[in-house]
């Protein structure tokens, strides 16, 4: 069988269609529905066809149970089983053979078989099973669904004596069973499939309802995305609603953090902009003047070389910044001796403090070797002890202590500084954050000094805290693993 190009395109447009709705959560509800409804309604037919032949069996034997105890009466008081004749006897076990359209067997003490109302084992001896188990007095039904036949023995018992003088075999077909079998398994199976229908109708919907407020959510969010910022609400759900606090927290950290780079953008541009801006006034100014002094063009070249190694220091903090920025695999961790490495910190900073008489203190308490990245944690500390520095009052001090237990070693950097404002303290690790924007400037800030700090001690999985009283100075405190674990 060939397929046509036209098919074959038609084919291939709905296989992606078909794989996609049985991926869907839809289609698996849909499946689980079905699964759910349809196999009792196909287990039903099952019990209910069984219980039918077992109940209708039971009651046809408990039928000929009772007509063949009036026969074995007759047989018992008439001596018939010790070889008396009886007309009477064998008219109603013939009529019985006949109303049943079966068989009737009568076996004596012996085995010896003295009535068969097909007349054909007559005098034949018999043993079996069923007829040893009915001498010693258990009753016996045998139903042959495959050739359709109900088979009982049944004990002839001496009325005076109560013993066991012969057994009677009485075989009916079971035609009409059969029938009635045949006719319920018909009327089960019309409702079955009425069932089934309903059930499949019930799923569809079902599942559809039960996925709307995903789909919902899925408008929502489609709505959302390059429209507006509006937070959405799917309360349908338990579920739904934890997905749509999730995306609401989601897009609130994207606004901030949309926010913080559209901020950053802005003030790097402002902090880079500023320095070109003060040379251009300064190299303007100069040619502006045909005969300016000497002294002038001195003044204004070093006022432009201050503007330039400004903004060298900016560019050198964001190139420092972005290296931060990056993962933890972008480290170089090696075990480091954590006391010289603040001791060659203070060696660089000392000259700085003793132009306005600051302090350095350090207070080590044990030596400390920990894994780390030694470029980025000698600028983490470094940036720290320098902003002591910076941010302190002429004839001040710097102290700076290190500590370590069994997980962590410990930096804390005091100073007797300006100190920072309380509604400050929570903003001075974003970037370009100043405090006091003037008292920065005269001092040479760029405001991304704390922000590599706090990035070089997250990557290391440290943790940073401030504590700062405006006008009596400012303590941080950094805890970092001893061990990197990345």
């Amino acid at each position: 069988m060939c397929i046509r190009s036209g098919e074959w395109v038609i084919i291939s447009s709905i296989k992606p269609i078909v794989k996609k709705y049985f991926k869907s959560l839809q289609a698996r509800i849909f499946l689980l529905f079905i699964l759910v409804g349809v196999t009792p309604v196909l287990l039903m037919r099952y019990v209910v066809v069984t219980s039918y032949v077992s109940q209708a069996v039971e009651q046809k034997a408990q039928l000929l149970e009772r007509q063949c105890q009036q026969i074995l009466n007759q047989i018992a008081e008439s001596e018939y089983m010790h070889g008396s004749a009886s007309d009477q006897v064998d008219k109603l076990i013939d009529q019985m053979a006949s109303l049943y359209s079966g068989r009737v067997i009568l076996v004596n003490s012996s085995f010896c078989i003295i009535k068969d109302t097909y007349e054909i084992d007559v005098d034949k001896v018999i043993i079996s099973e069923e007829v040893l188990l009915t001498f010693l007095g258990t009753n016996s039904t045998n139903y042959d669904e495959d050739n359709q036949f109900l088979e009982m023995t049944i004990p002839i018992t001496d009325g005076e004596t109560g013993e066991t003088e012969g057994i009677m075999i009485i075989s009916v077909p079971t035609l009409d069973i059969a029938n009635g079998k045949s006719g319920l398994s018909t009327i089960v199976f019309q409702m079955q499939a009425v069932f089934c229908i309903l059930i499949l109708g019930v799923a569809f919907y079902a599942s559809r309802i039960l996925t709307r407020p995903f789909g919902k959510i899925t408008q929502s969010l489609e709505d959302v995305v390059g429209v507006n910022d509006e937070e959405i609400s799917i309360p349908d759900y338990t579920e739904t609603q934890l997905l749509a606090e999730a995306y609401n927290r989601m897009l609130n950290r994207m606004k901030v953090q949309e926010e913080s780079r559209q901020e950053f953008v802005s003030n790097v541009s402002h902090e880079l902009k500023t320095p070109i801006t003060s040379m251009k006034v300064l190299a303007d100014s100069l040619l502006a003047q045909e005969d300016a002094p000497v002294e002038l063009y001195r003044e204004f070249m070093s006022d432009i070389a201050e503007e330039v190694d400004r903004e060298n220091k900016i560019i050198s903090d964001l190139l420092s910044l972005v290296k931060m920025d990056k993962r933890s695999s972008d480290l170089h961790i090696e075990e480091t001796n954590i006391n010289q490495l603040i001791e060659l910190v203070l060696k660089r900073l000392r000259p700085i403090a003793d132009t306005r008489d600051i302090d350095l203190v350090l207070e080590s308490f044990k030596p400390i070797l920990a894994e780390v990245d030694e470029t980025r944690m000698t600028l983490a500390i470094s940036n720290l002890i320098e902003n002591g520095i910076k941010y302190n009052k002429d004839g001040g001090w710097v102290h700076i202590s290190l500590n370590v237990d069994s997980k962590y070693f410990y930096v804390k950097v005091e100073d007797s500084g300006i100190g920072i404002p309380e509604e400050a303290q929570e903003h001075i690790f974003e970037r370009f954050y100043r405090a006091d924007k003037s008292h920065s400037r005269e001092i040479g800030g760029t405001g991304l000094g704390l922000a590599i700090t706090r990035s070089a001690v997250l990557m290391h999985h440290g943790a940073i805290k401030v504590y700062s009283q405006e006008g009596e100075g400012t303590t941080f405190t950094v805890r970092v693993p001893l061990r990197f674990v990345p």
